[in-house]
């Protein structure tokens, strides 16, 4: 008999911790669908966040380092810049990565290591229980903000992919969701692309996927799924925000 579907070397057999309804699972999938499909599965050395996803050393079944909150992206430059022939990828929520992490961030891509980051996108912190995170939208409701973020008192939510393209060292940056098929695979396109990027010497890569929250959202999964269409997709559009893949690392 064919086999038509099969679980992906790229993840482990744990059960994973996360809350019903929550997308983190589908990301992982993607990410070790494309590891494994790429052939850089046993060479790969992932960095896991502080955040909800601080566990995820338990769930890709390659070599992976546990980071400081935010520190994702300095240890992934010392492994590289160390092991340059591995393929390193860090994963990383917002809290971690647009928070404590920002100027780890900005100065990797800015120097364009040659790293591929995995931004996880829910607009709200989730391990610590729902408060404002730096991408949380104008107006949504959560632990610390309940009457609503307001922009006058603390500023706008921050637009990673926009703010990255803007570095010389960039190479590859597009946002994704994951709360449909549709979206689901081409997330999958996206991920592998920045990681052929990887592959290819190109520079910093990064994929950012806007992620479903709904225990911190007050939600049903499903309408968490359609709070992302109605409300983060509009704040957050989807699509290439820079490709300097067959132009080089340094291309403006």
């Amino acid at each position: 008999m064919a086999i038509v579907f099969q679980k992906t070397k790229g993840l482990t057999d744990k059960e994973t911790h996360y809350c019903p309804g929550c997308t983190h699972g589908i990301i992982h999938r993607l990410v070790a669908e494309c590891l494994e499909e790429l052939g850089v599965l046993d060479n790969a050395i992932g960095v896991a966040p502080v955040g909800c996803a601080v566990m995820a050393y338990d769930y890709f079944n390659c070599d992976m380092v546990e980071a400081p909150h935010g520190r994702a992206p300095a240890v992934a430059t010392g492994i590289k810049r160390s092991l340059p022939d591995n393929f390193v990828f860090t994963y990383q929520g917002d809290g971690d990565l647009a928070a404590i992490g920002t100027a780890e961030t900005v100065h990797s891509a800015t120097r364009g290591e040659n790293i591929t980051v995995i931004f996880v996108n829910n607009a709200i912190y989730g391990m610590t229980g729902g408060q404002m995170a730096p991408t949380t939208l104008p107006g949504q409701v959560t632990q610390t903000t309940p009457y609503g973020r307001d922009v006058n008192y603390s500023g706008f939510p921050v637009r990673v992919c926009e703010m990255l393209s803007t570095l010389s060292g960039v190479a590859y940056a597009e946002r994704v969701a994951v709360n449909n098929v549709p979206n689901i695979r081409k997330a999958k396109a996206a991920i592998k692309k920045a990681f052929q990027a990887q592959i290819d010497k190109k520079g910093f890569s990064i994929i950012e996927v806007i992620s479903a929250c709904p225990t911190n959202w007050g939600m049903t999964p499903v309408e968490a799924l359609k709070w992302i269409d109605d409300n983060m997709i509009p704040y957050y559009p989807l699509g290439v925000y820079k490709d300097a893949t067959e132009k080089g690392v340094h291309a403006e």
